[in-house]
């Protein structure tokens, strides 16, 4: 068995006095903090989501590394939190909006002005090729979004994090044949998707 490079420094956490952010348990936020927020933006597909999933993923780190004993990959450990919290906030993000359609449309028959939702990027738009570059990378973003919850996990950790399918097995807890095949349906699903998008984007 490989050792987990990051085992002499979990094992200073153990060692540590649980006092907040600092000395081995600032190192491993400042190690994990980019991958972690990727993933969770990834799957929860904005900035705002990703913040919150991020902040849950550590404090659930933090709340358990003194029992981690190596069973697992320590990176792989990290990973499963991240897409587990990602998704738990996805559903209670769901069931958040359907309460609000059932407010809205409460207080429209009670002819209240219920207001709009602006969801528009207020960002300075750059010259046409980074606006279309920017297109693209949302609609494949969307695309990604629109994928049921294990895809996108499986997508988010083989392209975008660059885990091996060895590397996924242990950080879903699924053996590898189930990751290939969920990969492959993966791919089939994006494939549809995203076709007609980069036709449009580079065929014109």
């Amino acid at each position: 068995m490989k050792i987990d490079p990051d085992r002499e420094l979990i094992e200073a956490c153990h060692a540590a006095p649980p006092d907040g952010l600092e000395g081995p348990f600032r190192q491993v936020y400042e190690q994990y903090k980019d991958r972690v927020y990727n993933v969770c933006y990834r799957i929860t597909g904005n900035p705002t989501d990703a913040l919150d999933a991020a902040q849950e993923t550590f404090g659930i780190l933090f709340r358990k590394i003194a029992g981690f004993r190596f069973e697992a990959k320590f990176s792989s450990w990290v990973y499963r939190i991240a897409v587990n919290a990602s998704i738990d906030l996805k559903r209670r993000a769901s069931r958040r909006w359907l309460a609000s359609l059932d407010h809205l449309r409460d207080t429209e028959e009670e002819g209240l002005d219920s207001g709009r939702l602006d969801l528009r990027d207020d960002a300075v738009e750059g010259p046409q090729a980074a606006a279309s570059r920017h297109e693209l990378e949302e609609e494949i973003q969307q695309a990604i979004g629109r994928l049921s919850e294990k895809m996108r996990a499986i997508i988010v950790l083989r392209y975008l994090e660059g885990l091996s399918y060895d590397e996924i097995a242990e950080t879903l807890q699924i053996s590898l044949g189930t990751v290939k095949s969920r990969l492959a349906r993966a791919h089939q699903a994006l494939d549809r998707e995203l076709t007609p998008v980069l036709d449009r984007h580079y065929l014109g």
